[in-house]
């Protein structure tokens, strides 16, 4: 396999392990990366979904020690199944509207303007929750993931639904939705996390079978390369993004998802870039 081809794989990969976790969307950087490398063809929107597995391998190892007890406590410990318990019922929501919606989705929201709107909006939103924690009648309620009940749990699986529309961000629509719902920013940002391990495996294995077709061992090369810069690139960035909402906020994503929706209208409007899946 060539070398360009590696190095494209490498770039794609560092770009699925920076914005997985970010609430910034990383389809719509992804769409973006690819047709700036000539990665935007049937296969390579598979390459895109299987090298999550190396985000989600960075998610399961910065977690490891919660994940670790949540196993061996699951048998006696009330906290433990509670826990196990709220992550499987917030996954449920997407696997049944996933399954029902999900090619109409990909063939009518694919498009310039629900894209750059979800950017936009997201953004807007963002702003919002955070502004909305500093005041002392919306303070957060929830400040630990072992505090959460089942309907916490089935509210922010209900609002990672959202994620479906092209440009939301799982990640935004969990953590920022999970403020929204009482949960304390850092309570939010790690049950996001938790989320994303079912969720996003979920979603490869299943299209990984869907599309099996595309696949051959020629592909290897291409699909290890960049699941490793996957893994080190979101590795990175978890542990980065866990020490940053200790100090600060999500506001400067929002200005950032603002201004990542003005560019997709113009690199659509100029026709370098072709928002559609």
């Amino acid at each position: 396999m060539e070398l360009i081809v590696l190095a494209k794989a490498a770039v794609m990969g560092i770009v699925e392990g920076l914005t997985e976790f970010l609430p910034i969307s990383s389809t719509g950087h992804l769409i973006l990366a690819g047709a700036l490398l000539g990665m935007d063809d049937a296969k390579a929107k598979l390459f895109d979904i299987a090298i999550q597995t190396g985000a989600i391998l960075a998610v399961i190892i910065v977690y490891w020690q919660k994940i670790r007890d949540t196993i061996t406590d699951l048998p006696h410990k009330k906290q433990a199944q509670q826990f196990a318990l709220n992550v499987a019922i917030a996954f449920f929501p997407a696997v049944v509207l996933g399954l029902l919606f999900g090619k109409a989705i990909k063939a009518h929201l694919f498009t310039p303007v629900v894209v750059a709107s979800a950017f936009i909006i997201g953004g807007v939103i963002i702003l919002w929750a955070e502004r909305r924690q500093t005041r002392a009648d919306t303070a957060p309620r929830i400040l630990s993931v072992d505090a959460m009940r089942w309907t916490d749990a089935l509210k922010v699986g209900l609002v990672q639904c959202l994620a479906m529309i092209p440009g939301t961000s799982r990640s935004g629509a969990t953590i920022i939705g999970g403020m929204l719902l009482g949960l304390s920013r850092k309570a939010a940002t790690d049950f996001s996390f938790f989320l994303a391990i079912p969720t996003l495996i979920g979603a490869g294995v299943y299209s990984l079978y869907k599309e099996r077709a595309l696949l051959s061992a020629a592909d290897v090369p291409m699909f290890a390369v960049g699941l490793v810069f996957s893994f080190l690139s979101a590795w990175l960035c978890i542990r980065w993004l866990l020490r940053y909402i200790a100090t600060h906020t999500f506001a400067g994503f929002a200005w950032y998802r603002i201004a990542f929706g003005i560019v997709v209208l113009v690199t659509a409007w100029t026709g370098v870039v072709t928002w559609a899946d």
